[in-house]
C-alpha cells in the first residue's frame, strides 16, 4: 500500500483486484484490531450511492477479496462489522511500518538505543512511499500525511541515533532519506549540511544547500530562510548572495538569475496534456519532442513530468549525453536506479529480476543502503532474455516495453535534436517502427516568435521591451530560448542590447563564462572536459585548487546559473554552456585536463574501473595517451556487450582497431588485434547477422592472425564462425571444407567439437548427403548440452535436432523426423531462449511443408512470426514470410514470397534459395502462371548448381518435369515427395 498499491500471492504473481478493494484493505489495516461497522464502510466508500446500493457494493468487494490467499484468517467478518487481525498468512507494509514504529518508540522510551535503531530501520525500510499514490479520498490524504510524518520523525531520530553512535555514514543516509520524504522542509537540509560539514565533506554540504535552494525556488518561488543562509555562510566563510538579486561581475554588467518562465508554448503544452490524458486512460506510447539545440525541449518535458507527479504518477528520469561516455542501455539502468521504481522490484518474476541485476548489478542490495558488494557473476545470470537485448537497440527496446501490455499506463517521453534524427538512419528506422505501430506522438518545437522572445525576456528582466529592442533581441537570438535567457540576463540595459550580433550567438555564452572568477573558469573548463554531469569528488581529484576554493568556485557557477544540481551531482544548465566552457580552454590546457580527469576517475573507482571504462578511454584518448585508451576501450566494449548494447560495443571495438593500426608492426600488435577481432565477432553476428560482410572480414582476419601466431583455439573458433558466414551466403562447398578443418582441430581442442560437428552436418545436408549429416548432427547434440554458443547464437542441442529432422525426412524416416522436430521444439520452449525457439519453429514449419500438413505449417509459421515481430529477428522472419506466402497462395502469397526473397538477396543470405524458389513456383503454378513457375524453377536449378545447394534439387527437377509435360498440380509430388539420399 505504501509507494505502490499491489496485492500478490505466495507464488509472487500479482493478483488483480479493484482499486476500491485495495483501499478497503488499507482502511482496515490502518485500524487493526478495531471492528469497523459495515454501514460505516459502505457510506465511506460509496457516499454517492443509496444505502442499499452501497451495502451491495461492499458485499461484492468482500466476495472478490475472499479469493485472496490469507484473507479468511486476516479479516474477521462478524455480524455487522469487519476487523483486521494480524496473521502470518498476510503481510502488509502498513502494518509492518506501524508495528516496527511502535516498537522503535517503545525502545526509545526505555531507553534501548540498539533496539530503537533496529526497529526504526525496519520501519523506514517498510515505508516504500505515500499511501496508495494516485488516490485522493479525504481519509487517504489524512492517513497518508500521518504515516509520512511518522516516517520523517523516525528518520530524524535514526540520524541522531547513528550520529551519537559514531556511525556518520548511516546517519547521513537517514538524513538524506528524510529530505526525500519532505524536500521542502529546510530543517532536514540543515541537519544534513551540519553532518556533512562536521565529517569534513564541505562539498557535499554545499550540494545539499544548492538542492535546498533549487527545490524551494522551483516549488515555492522563495529562497532559503535566514537560518539556512547563515549556516551556509558559516560553511563557506562568506555571506551568500541570493540568486534573485544577481551577481555583479568586474565589468559592471548585472547578471540576472531569475528562473525562466515557459512562454509562447500554449499549443505544445496542450498537445502534451492531451497525450498524458491518453496515457492515463490506458493507451501507452512514446512522446518525442524534437527541435534544434537550445529551443527549449527539455524545459517542455519538465512541465509534463511535473504534471504527472502532481497526479500521483511514478516518474523516473534520465539524461542522455551527446558526447561519448555512455552505452545505449545507460538510460534504462538509470531509470532502474530510481527509488520510485525500485520499490516494485520485489514483485517481479525472478527472470526479469535477474535481467535487471545484469544491467544494474548493485540493485541486489537493499535500496539506499551503502554497499560495495559486486553484482552476480555473468555466468550465474539467466540468459533467457538474451535476445531481447541482443536484437534490440534502445528505441526498439522501448517499443518492446510498450507492446508488453497494451493497456499499460506508461508514457516514455524523450527529446531529440532534429539534426540527430536526420543524420542517423537507425534512429529514423526505430522511430518509424514506433510510428507505424501507432505508439509515437511527435511534437516538433520551433524557435519563439518575436512576441514570444519579448515575453520571455520580460519575464526575466522585469520590464517591457520597446519594439526596436525586440527586433534586435530577436535578430541576435533567433528566438532560441537558451540565447534569449542568456542575453536577457547578461545585457538587460537598452543600450547594451544593441551589442548582440546575430552572426555569433555563442558570444553571449562565452561572455557569460568569461565574467566568472579565475577559479570558477578553471572549474568550468575541467567539468566541460568531462563531457557529462560531474561530482565534486572527481573535481577535487583532478583540480589543483584547494578544496575550499573549489567549493567556492562551484558555488559561484551555481549562482550564475551555469551549473545546477542533479541529485548529488552537478551538470551544466545546457549543453551549449558546456561547449562554451570547453571552447574557452586552449588546446594544450585541454590535453592536461583530460589526463587529470582520467587519473581522478581511476583513483575514485579503484577496483571497479569497468564501471567508467568508456569515460576513462575517452579521457585518455583526448589526453594523448592512446595505449591506456586502448585498454579501456576494450573493457568498455566488453561491458557494453555483456548487457547486449552491441552497437556501442562495436563502436568501441572499431576504435580499438584504429588505435592498434597505429602501433608498430609485430607480434604484440597482432596479438592485440586478434583479441579484439575475436571479441567483436559475437556482437557483429547479433547486430548484423551471419551474412554481414564485416563479420566475414573480421573472421577472415582472425583466421589469418591465428595461423600466424600459432593459436589453434582461436583458429577453430574463427573457422566455426566462418562456416556460418559462408553457409548463409550460399557458399556450401566452402562451408563444408571449413567445417572439416574445424573438426580436425577440435580433435585436439574438444571444447569446440560439438560446434565443429554441427558445421559439417549442416553443410553435408545441403550438399545432398543426409546420412552423413545425421551422424554429425547426433554427435553435435551429444557433445553440446545445456550451453549457449556465442559463435553461432543458438543452443546447439536445439539447432541440431531441428535441422536433423530434415535429414531424417529426406532418407524416408518420417517418424524419426517428427520426433527430432518435436524434441527440438520442446527444448526450445524449456530453455527460455527465444532465438533458439525461433530456429526450431522455422525448421518445423519447413518439415511440415515437406509433409503437406498445411495446418501444422500454419501453426508453426504463426508462432514464428509472432516471435520475429516481438524480438525483431530478421533472417527467420523471412522464412515465416515465405512459408506464410505459400500457405496464403494467390497473388497475395506470390507478392509476399517475392518480397521476402528480395530481402534475403539484399542480405546476401542465399542458403536454401532453391527451396524458396520451389515454393514460389508451386504457388505460381496453382494460379495458372506456368511460364513464371518454370522460370522460377530454372532459377532454382541454376542456383543449386552455382551454390552446391543440392538437398532439394530432386523436388525442383520433379516439379519442372511435371510442368514440361503440361500436368496441373503434381498431386503427391507437389508438396514434398520423398527421395533417397543423393
Amino acid at each position: 500500500m505504501l509507494g505502490e498499491a499491489r496485492v500478490s500471492g505466495a507464488d509472487t504473481r500479482s493478483v488483480s483486484i479493484s482499486s476500491r478493494a485495495i483501499a478497503l484493505l488499507a482502511y482496515l489495516a490502518l485500524r487493526a484490531g478495531s471492528p469497523q461497522p459495515r454501514t460505516h464502510l459502505a457510506a465511506l466508500f460509496w457516499p454517492d450511492s443509496s444505502e442499499q446500493q452501497a451495502r451491495t457494493n461492499l458485499r461484492r468487494e468482500l466476495h472478490n477479496l475472499r479469493a485472496l490467499p490469507g484473507f479468511a484468517s486476516t479479516v474477521a467478518v462478524q455480524g455487522g462489522s469487519l476487523t483486521w487481525i494480524d496473521s502470518p498468512a498476510c503481510r502488509v507494509d502498513i502494518r509492518i511500518f506501524q508495528l516496527e514504529r511502535d516498537a522503535a518508540l517503545a525502545a526509545k522510551t526505555d531507553p534501548d538505543t540498539t533496539a530503537f535503531l533496529r526497529h526504526a530501520e525496519s520501519a523506514i525500510t517498510a515505508y516504500g512511499g505515500d499511501l496508495i499514490p494516485g488516490s485522493y479520498d479525504d481519509w487517504i490524504l489524512e492517513s497518508r500525511e500521518f504515516l509520512r510524518r511518522d516516517c520523517v520523525r523516525l528518520c530524524d531520530a535514526a540520524a541522531r541515533g547513528w550520529w551519537d553512535a559514531d556511525d556518520a555514514e548511516r546517519a547521513i543516509y537517514y538524513a538524506r532519506k528524510r529530505i526525500e520524504l519532505e524536500p521542502l522542509e529546510e530543517s532536514g537540509y540543515r541537519a544534513l549540511m551540519r553532518m556533512e560539514a562536521e565529517t569534513g565533506d564541505r562539498a557535499a554540504a554545499m550540494t545539499a544547500y544548492h538542492r535546498c535552494e533549487a527545490a524551494l525556488e522551483h516549488e515555492l518561488g522563495v529562497p532559503p530562510d535566514a537560518t539556512t543562509n547563515r549556516m551556509f555562510e558559516d560553511l563557506l566563510g562568506k555571506r551568500p548572495t541570493t540568486r534573485d538579486v544577481g551577481f555583479v561581475p568586474a565589468c559592471g554588467a548585472t547578471v540576472r538569475t531569475e528562473a525562466a518562465a515557459l512562454v509562447g508554448r500554449e499549443s505544445e503544452i496542450e498537445a502534451l496534456q492531451r497525450r498524458w490524458r491518453d496515457t492515463a486512460e490506458g493507451r501507452p506510447g512514446m512522446l518525442v519532442v524534437s527541435g534544434e539545440r537550445g529551443v527549449g525541449k527539455t524545459r517542455l518535458l519538465e512541465e509534463l513530468a511535473e504534471t504527472a507527479r502532481r497526479e500521483g504518477a511514478v516518474v523516473a528520469t534520465t539524461r542522455c549525453f551527446g558526447l561519448p561516455g555512455r552505452v545505449a542501455l545507460a538510460p534504462v539502468a538509470e531509470w532502474l536506479r530510481s527509488p520510485s521504481l525500485q520499490v516494485t522490484f520485489g514483485s517481479l518474476d525472478p527472470l526479469w529480476h535477474r535481467e535487471i541485476t545484469r544491467l544494474v548489478p548493485r540493485l541486489g542490495t537493499p535500496a539506499g543502503r551503502p554497499s560495495d558488494a559486486p553484482g552476480p557473476p555473468l555466468a550465474d545470470v539467466s540468459r533467457a532474455m538474451v535476445d531481447v537485448w541482443q536484437r534490440h537497440r534502445f528505441f526498439e527496446g522501448v517499443a518492446f516495453l510498450l507492446t508488453l501490455e497494451p493497456r499499460a499506463r506508461v508514457l516514455v517521453a524523450a527529446t531529440a535534436r532534429t539534426e540527430e534524427v536526420e543524420l542517423r538512419p537507425e534512429l529514423r528506422e526505430s522511430l518509424g517502427g514506433l510510428r507505424a505501430a501507432a505508439l509515437l506522438t511527435e511534437i516538433p518545437l520551433h524557435p519563439l516568435s518575436v512576441r514570444g522572445t519579448a515575453m520571455l525576456a520580460q519575464s526575466l528582466g522585469g520590464r517591457v521591451l520597446a519594439r526596436p529592442e525586440q527586433a534586435v533581441l530577436y535578430a541576435a537570438t533567433g528566438g532560441y530560448p537558451i540565447y534569449v535567457v542568456e542575453a536577457a540576463r547578461i545585457l538587460p540595459d537598452p543600450e547594451a542590447s544593441g551589442c548582440l550580433r546575430a552572426d555569433d550567438l555563442t558570444e553571449v555564452l562565452q561572455r557569460r563564462i568569461g565574467q566568472c572568477s579565475d577559479a570558477a573558469r578553471e572549474v568550468s573548463g575541467l567539468a566541460a572536459a568531462l563531457g557529462r554531469d560531474f561530482d565534486l569528488d572527481l573535481l577535487c581529484e583532478a583540480s589543483d585548487l584547494e578544496v575550499d576554493r573549489l567549493v567556492r568556485a562551484v558555488d559561484e557557477l551555481w549562482r550564475r546559473r551555469i551549473v545546477q544540481p542533479h541529485g548529488r551531482r552537478y551538470d551544466f544548465v545546457h549543453d551549449a554552456l558546456r561547449e562554451a566552457a570547453y571552447g574557452s580552454v586552449g588546446p594544450a590546457r585541454r590535453w592536461l585536463l583530460h589526463r587529470r580527469l582520467a587519473q581522478g576517475l581511476e583513483l575514485l573507482h579503484a577496483g571497479h574501473t569497468d564501471d567508467v571504462a568508456t569515460q576513462l578511454a575517452e579521457q585518455y584518448l583526448r589526453g594523448g595517451h592512446p595505449d591506456r585508451a586502448l585498454d579501456y576501450f576494450e573493457r568498455a566494449a566488453a561491458t557494453a556487450a555483456s548487457v547486449f548494447a552491441h552497437t556501442d560495443a562495436l563502436r568501441h571495438y572499431r576504435t580499438c582497431l584504429d588505435l592498434i593500426y597505429n602501433l608498430p608492426g609485430g607480434t604484440n600488435r597482432d596479438g592485440r588485434e586478434i583479441a579484439v577481432r575475436q571479441a567483436m565477432s559475437a556482437p557483429l553476428t547479433a547486430r548484423y547477422g551471419y551474412s554481414a560482410p564485416e563479420l566475414q572480414t573480421t573472421l577472415d582476419r582472425t583466421t589469418e592472425l591465428a595461423q600466424r601466431l600459432h593459436r589453434p583455439k582461436a583458429l577453430v573458433a574463427s573457422l566455426i564462425g566462418l562456416f556460418a558466414a559462408h553457409f548463409v551466403q550460399g557458399h556450401t562447398a566452402q562451408a563444408y571444407r571449413i567445417g572439416h578443418q574445424a573438426l580436425a582441430l577440435a580433435a585436439v581442442h574438444d571444447e569446440f567439437a560439438g560446434q565443429a560437428h554441427f558445421a559439417v552436418a549442416g553443410s553435408a545436408l545441403s550438399l545432398g548427403q543426409p546420412q552423413a549429416a545425421i551422424k554429425h548432427f547426433d554427435l553435435a547434440g551429444g557433445l553440446f548440452k545445456d550451453e549457449f554458443s556465442f559463435i553461432l547464437g543458438t543452443r546447439l542441442e536445439v539447432h541440431s535436432g531441428a535441422w536433423a529432422s530434415h535429414a531424417h525426412w529426406l532418407i524416408g524416416d518420417e517418424d524419426r523426423a517428427l520426433t527430432s522436430c518435436a524434441d527440438a521444439l520442446g527444448l526450445g520452449r524449456a530453455n527460455g531462449h527465444p532465438y533458439s525457439l525461433a530456429v526450431a519453429l522455422g525448421y518445423a514449419a519447413m518439415l511440415h511443408q515437406f509433409r503437406g500438413d498445411r495446418g501444422a505449417v500454419a501453426a508453426a509459421v504463426g508462432e514464428l512470426r509472432d516471435l520475429c515481430d516481438q524480438y525483431r529477428f530478421a533472417y527467420y522472419a523471412e522464412w515465416s514470410a515465405i512459408l506464410g506466402g505459400w500457405l496464403t497462395g494467390g497473388e497475395t502469397g506470390i507478392a509476399q514470397i517475392r518480397s521476402a526473397l528480395a530481402t534475403l538477396r539484399a542480405q546476401q543470405a542465399l542458403a536454401r534459395m532453391p527451396y524458396w524458389l520451389y515454393l514460389l513456383a508451386d504457388v505460381l503454378r496453382d494460379t495458372g502462371q506456368v511460364e513464371p513457375a518454370c522460370a522460377a524453377l530454372d532459377s532454382a536449378l541454376i542456383t543449386a548448381e552455382q551454390h552446391d545447394d543440392r538437398w532439394w534439387l530432386p523436388q525442383v527437377v520433379a516439379l519442372r518435369t511435371t510442368l514440361d509435360h503440361g500436368v496441373g498440380r503434381a498431386g503427391d509430388n507437389a508438396n514434398g515427395s520423398r527421395t533417397p539420399e543423393s
